[in-house]
């Protein structure tokens, strides 16, 4: 039950935090897309800072749940994130949730129930190897900085899709290896702790992370990041479970038939939850018509970020040109 509270509470903190950087990060320079500076910029924003603030507590918690519990119980959990998020941004945009929206609410509430009683995850299995542990960081990582380089060349809104999935990839990652430092801290306390490479990485796979998500958040509506980044993290988490921490689900055919099953429920609902009209957009094209409709010498303020005027248009203006010819 602690483990249940402890990652709930996480998906409360880290739901609101997300729809609170998203409306700070959307008013930021499209220059800074993929960049340090954008954090840098965004720290002037009180309203990112709250919703850094929000997503802070939500790690620490999810740390706490990852400390007592296996990683494939607790990722499920963290992904109830987006209802929180919805709910949320609802205050903001009056929506009711309709059918679609309490549909996804049922598949992503139904798909963690599914996953956790089919699986039954527990501890108990042997840790694997370093050479394991490489391996799976190294295709995880890689597939992360595979997605990266994919969105550069893409239109502006399927790039906020590739990065947040990039971002949930790292973040399942880092939840891993997150339960490995606690390993790490039970076994041989804070000496063989801090004289290992886990916690440094999860430190580092936070910062680049941060940077992902900022840059989707920044390039599109929420609805184009958020379920993405919903849906990869416990994908990834549950997977570096699996493969290196020794995490145990049940195998039998019918076990295994329901995982996927609850599995493919959370995607949809996290898809279906996204979509709705609940989880805003108005206000990026609001702010959009507000930056082009200014003097082209001038700069536009908003939210305290100052940006050029045209910048939300100029970037996919210029990559339609460079894919028309590559279609040539």
């Amino acid at each position: 039950m602690t483990v249940f509270l402890l990652g709930v509470g996480a998906a409360l903190f880290l739901g609101l935090g997300f729809v609170l950087q998203q409306h700070a990060a959307q008013r930021a320079p499209r220059a800074d897309i993929l960049s340090f500076r954008l954090l840098l910029d965004l720290m002037r924003v009180p309203e990112w800072l709250l919703g850094i603030l929000f997503m802070v507590i939500g790690q620490v918690l999810s740390a706490m749940a990852l400390a007592q519990g296996r990683i494939s119980l607790v990722e499920p959990l963290l992904a109830t994130n987006l209802l929180f998020a919805m709910g949320s941004a609802r205050l903001l945009t009056r929506q009711t949730l309709g059918r679609a929206g309490w549909g996804g609410v049922l598949l992503l509430a139904g798909g963690v129930t599914t996953f956790i009683m089919a699986g039954q995850p527990q501890g108990g299995g042997v840790e694997a190897d370093a050479l394991r542990h490489w391996l799976v960081f190294g295709v995880v990582a890689g597939l992360g900085l595979l997605l990266v380089s994919i969105a550069k060349r893409l239109p502006v809104f399927e790039e906020a899709t590739l990065l947040a999935l990039a971002a949930g990839l790292l973040y399942g990652l880092q939840d891993a290896l997150t339960r490995l430092t606690s390993i790490r801290f039970d076994h041989g306390g804070l000496a063989l702790t801090v004289t290992s490479w886990q916690p440094y990485a999860v430190v580092g796979i936070g910062v680049v992370g941060l940077v992902l998500v900022q840059s989707a958040f920044e390039s599109a509506p929420l609805k184009m990041s958020l379920p993405a980044l919903t849906a990869a993290q416990p994908l990834a988490g549950i997977a570096c479970g699996v493969g290196f921490l020794g995490d145990r689900l049940r195998v039998t055919p019918g076990a295994m038939a329901w995982e996927a099953i609850g599995l493919l429920c959370i995607v949809l609902g996290v898809v279906v939850i996204g979509r709705h009209p609940a989880l805003p957009d108005a206000c990026v094209l609001e702010a959009a018509k507000t930056v082009e409709g200014a003097p082209s010498a001038g700069r536009a303020v908003a939210g305290g970020i100052r940006r050029p005027s045209g910048a939300v248009a100029s970037r996919a203006a210029r990559r339609e040109p460079a894919r028309a010819a590559g279609r040539r």
